[in-house]
């Protein structure tokens, strides 16, 4: 059973988790190559291993070598993570990680980032009535 959560996972599992879904496949040749500060390729295959024990990816046979994919889509793994933070730090309320958001970042948002966040409110707002 494939397990969504990136809770416990350690820097270096995240890191290669994002390599794969940036990629979609890859060897752990390929992954190493597109890490920053690499550890060796031994490292690099036996994180790889724990990530498939854990259920985040699976791997098929391409000729003498292994090409790792992650289980879920990133689409997936990004409203799970957000279930999580949601869940364990704002009570399950929206409102409360949204005004957060906005605390964090108000200075920083463009007025078109703000106008489409606006827009997918208003679009909730229909589909909840």
């Amino acid at each position: 059973m494939p397990i969504t959560k990136q809770e416990g996972l350690s820097r270096r599992e995240r890191q290669i988790l994002e390599i794969l879904y940036q990629r979609g496949s890859a060897s752990v040749s390929e992954v190493r190559l597109a890490m920053d500060e690499a550890p060796s390729y031994s490292a690099v295959r036996t994180l790889l291993g724990v990530l498939e024990e854990k259920g985040h990816v699976r791997h098929r046979a391409k000729g003498l070598r292994y090409v790792y994919s992650p289980v879920v889509t990133r689409e997936k793994a990004k409203r799970t993570a957000v279930k999580h933070i949601l869940d364990t730090y704002f009570g399950g309320s929206p409102e409360q990680i949204v005004a957060a958001l906005l605390d964090v970042s108000s200075t920083q948002l463009k007025p078109e980032e703000l106008d489409r966040m606006a827009e997918m409110i208003d679009k909730a707002k229909r589909e909840g009535k």
